[in-house]
């Protein structure tokens, strides 16, 4: 009979990590191991539930207790709630579709450069520095500094690089409102901006809808898509809004299962999607990366997060200029030493 035991497991940021809610110093998760209790030394696989404090619908005070509950009966947590919980045990039991190409080190997938919030100044030197590692792609958050600064900053990048050499991404973590929303979009549009991530708060759905329908710049869900869904509320949602993009982060949209139906919505409804990371640890990481390797899709994803903490995991995990490899003379790291709890 399979079960599982959990720990806790602290990140530690290599730097101060500010988006327009919060600036972190830290990310807490949580670290899964299941077992066979006629074998209960031999580990049958690991995954992470990576609670997300402050952003997770997960984020709730009985979130350990279902996870012990989830551990005494592994197969109930498939159909859990609790999107981490979900997305941690679907990675440990092997439900999740993987590429063994990918796993094999054949390829590595392409991703955009992630860009966290900071001064200008700050910011500048990031992007310098992820240009001379050769992305191609930069995702720059915006809304922790003065717009017009903001607005600065672009115009620099678009003086030294064309569309043609760089696309950028921006990801607003919902700090637009609904009556400024249009105003800085236009004034965004101008540098050539190839989409803009959830530009007002989450649960605004018709001043949403309005915003995908006028903005001169394609927009993604993405704090939008946070909670576990039926099939037909996913549906109804993204028929509703009508994005152009769709950013799933499996741990916080119903696990691998639930982003798998807004995949099925997305392709049937002709908009694009990409995954991305909620900073989860290398574990979790390397679930989301041989998942969407099996997708085939040719979007750089939102997957380069595995270099930000200083107590990472060990991983075959490689990032090489834009694409993430996993390496196959890499190792895990042991894990056996960890607190267990039942």
């Amino acid at each position: 009979m399979l079960q599982a035991q959990y720990c806790s497991y602290r990140l530690d940021f290599r730097f101060e990590a500010r988006t327009s809610r919060a600036v972190m110093h830290h990310k807490d998760t949580y670290l899964i191991r299941i077992y066979d209790s006629a074998a209960p030394e031999k580990t049958v696989g690991v995954g992470e539930c990576p609670l997300f404090a402050g952003l997770g619908a997960d984020d709730l005070p009985d979130y350990e207790s279902r996870l012990a509950a989830a551990c005494r009966n592994p197969e109930s947590a498939l159909v859990e709630t609790y999107s981490s919980i979900r997305f941690g045990f679907e990675s440990a039991l092997g439900r999740v579709a993987y590429d063994p190409s990918w796993l094999a080190g054949g390829y590595g997938i392409a991703t955009n450069g992630l860009i966290w919030m900071g001064d200008k100044a700050t910011m500048a030197l990031r992007i310098d520095e992820k240009l001379r590692q050769g992305f191609k792609v930069l995702k720059l958050k915006i809304g922790g500094i003065n717009f017009d600064e903001e607005i600065e900053l672009l115009a620099s990048i678009r003086r030294r690089y064309s569309p043609e050499t760089l696309e950028i991404r921006l990801d607003a973590n919902g700090s637009f409102s609904p009556e400024n929303a249009m105003d800085r979009l236009d004034r965004l549009s101008r540098f050539s901006i190839h989409s803009l991530e959830q530009p007002v708060k989450a649960g605004q759905t018709e001043a949403m809808r309005r915003i995908c329908a006028g903005s001169p710049i394609a927009i993604g869900l993405d704090e939008e898509l946070i909670g576990t869904r039926t099939y037909a509320e996913a549906e109804n949602l993204v028929d509703f809004i009508r994005p152009q993009y769709l950013i799933l982060k499996p741990s916080l949209c119903g696990g691998f299962s639930g982003s798998d139906a807004y995949i099925d919505i997305a392709d049937r409804c002709g908009i694009g999607w990409w995954a991305t990371s909620a900073l989860e640890s290398n574990i979790g990481l390397a679930a989301i990366a041989a998942w969407v390797a099996a997708k085939k899709t040719s979007l750089p994803q939102g997957l380069g997060t595995g270099m930000l903490y200083s107590n990472n995991i060990e991983s075959p995990l490689e990032m090489c200029g834009e694409r993430l490899w996993c390496k196959p003379e890499g190792v895990w790291q042991s894990v056996d030493i960890l607190p267990w709890k039942n």
